[in-house]
Order: C-alpha cells, then sequence, then structure tokens
C-alpha cells in the first residue's frame, strides 16, 4: 500500500518544530554552563523563530541575537551568556 504525500502544511509545522527545538537545545547548552556562545545557522524560519527562542532564552538567563544575511534568506540565531555572567 502507497503512503500518501504529507500535505506541504504539516511538512512545513514539522521543520519549524525542529528548528526550534534545535534552538531550544542551544539555549538549554549555554543556560548549563556547557558552552559560553552557541550559534544554530542555517534556520529557515528565522521570522516565526526569534520572538519564541527570545522568550525561551529570558527564562533561562541567557539571550539570543538573530544574525540576518545579507541576502535575507533565512536566520542564524547566536544564543550567547549575559555579558556579566
Amino acid at each position: 500500500m502507497k503512503q500518501q504525500a504529507a500535505p506541504a502544511t504539516d511538512v512545513t509545522v514539522l521543520a519549524l518544530e525542529h528548528e526550534l527545538d534545535l534552538v531550544r537545545s542551544a539555549i538549554a547548552m549555554v543556560a548549563a554552563g556547557g558552552a559560553r556562545r552557541v550559534v544554530v545557522a542555517g534556520l529557515h524560519f528565522g521570522d516565526q523563530l526569534v520572538e519564541p527562542a527570545r522568550r525561551m532564552a529570558l527564562q533561562a538567563g541567557v539571550r539570543v541575537v538573530p544574525l540576518w544575511p545579507l541576502d535575507e534568506r533565512g536566520v542564524d540565531i547566536a544564543v550567547e551568556r549575559p555579558v556579566d555572567a
């Protein structure tokens, strides 16, 4: 039996969740002291990720810095400890 392809919206939601999980993991790593800075690069859903990432980072005591490329496609997100930490 042939499996039907998932609708485009389902694929998009799954991809967005995957990218959010990557950012969430970077926030956890920096917050736990495993790294001073982590960059999650090549994210396709930058516009949708930046604000949720900022909220998660604030709760964890770290910050996120969006790194927008010149071609305005996607975004990299840096997760950093505050300077005074």
